[in-house]
């Protein structure tokens, strides 16, 4: 069973707040809260808005389950329909990202995400399975996954890192249907983009990046590459303190049924109740202050001053299940 300790990790951003007369800070730390009740002892489905078309996961189980049926109908299309490159016209590459946030990133933690998530994705193809090739950041990582997927060896998932592939390691371009990049690092970008090349005009997917949205703009030329990738799960949690108060709440997508268009992003609270209210959502990915000038104003209604709002990149717990 899932602990039901989250480790939550922030940086510092000073901003000045517009619905408040004063400058907030977030302060650099790692913590471990407790997850917001919402999501531990939920009894009914909650009917959001609209705007908001699935409830955020319950757990780290569910997290996977509802990052799995995304991949799983957005990829079946393009691997049922790939065509070469017409003269007239480039074809697009199918490239997707996810993000499912885990409170421990280590090589065997990864690595039991990797087998949980890919050892049995059902993508609907005719003729034959789909080979799916994970590209790890270093080699412990990916000799970790080897030894995970051993006690699932008929899944036809292969493992490389990406330094091996930097130094001229090219099996990818013959044996792969679809490459994960897994937990890449920031220096490892540039070696992405050059497998996505080698494998056009097959999917690539991006998993749990080592980098936030807000870092993506330092990538100079890369940063085109970076943001070709749509995203079609995403989970991040947040942390609004009033005076008196403290509430919990996530910014989520989740693309449903294949269609990666028009699903919005919403950003939802726990209220004193503890269900999840939609208030507000967005169809491009909201900047930090963006959910800070609605949350601020929420709070507002409620405590004569706002403190602040902590964003945290790491919410659920750890993916090997242990407490």
């Amino acid at each position: 069973m899932a602990s039901n300790l989250l480790r939550l990790h922030t940086k510092t951003i000073t901003t000045p707040n517009p619905a408040s007369p004063f400058s907030h800070t977030k302060t650099l730390s790692s913590s471990s809260l407790p997850f917001p009740s919402t999501f531990l002892n939920k009894t009914k489905t909650l009917s959001l808005s609209p705007l908001c078309s699935l409830t955020p996961p319950n757990s780290k189980e569910a997290a996977i389950q509802q990052a799995k049926t995304c991949l799983t109908t957005t990829l079946e299309k393009p691997l049922n329909n790939l065509r070469l490159t017409s003269k007239l016209k480039k074809l697009k590459q199918p490239r997707f990202r996810i993000k499912i946030p885990v409170a421990d990133d280590s090589p065997e933690s990864l690595s039991q995400l990797a087998l949980h998530f890919f050892k049995d994705l059902p993508i609907k193809r005719k003729g034959s399975p789909v080979n799916i090739l994970v590209l790890w950041p270093d080699i412990t990582s990916a000799e970790s996954a080897v030894k995970a997927f051993m006690s699932s060896p008929a899944s036809p998932v292969e493992h490389l890192d990406i330094p091996s592939v930097a130094n001229g390691n090219t099996r990818i371009s013959n044996t792969a249907d679809v490459a994960v990049f897994l937990a890449p690092e920031p220096s490892q970008v540039a070696v992405m983009k050059t497998v996505a090349e080698l494998l056009y005009p097959r999917p690539v997917v991006m998993f749990n990046p080592k980098w936030g949205f807000e870092e993506e703009a330092e990538f100079g030329e890369l940063s085109g590459f970076v943001g070709s990738f749509e995203v079609i799960f995403s989970f991040m949690g947040l942390e609004v303190k009033g005076l008196l108060s403290k509430r919990n709440g996530v910014v989520f997508k989740c693309v449903r049924n294949g269609v990666v268009s028009g699903e919005k992003w919403a950003v939802l609270v726990e209220e004193e109740q503890g269900e999840l209210k939609l208030v507000s959502a967005f169809k491009t990915r909201p900047s930090i202050s963006e959910v800070e000038y609605v949350l601020y104003n929420l709070m507002a209604m409620n405590s004569p001053v706002t403190k602040s709002v902590k964003f945290f990149r790491d919410l659920v717990s750890n993916v090997t299940g242990k407490k």
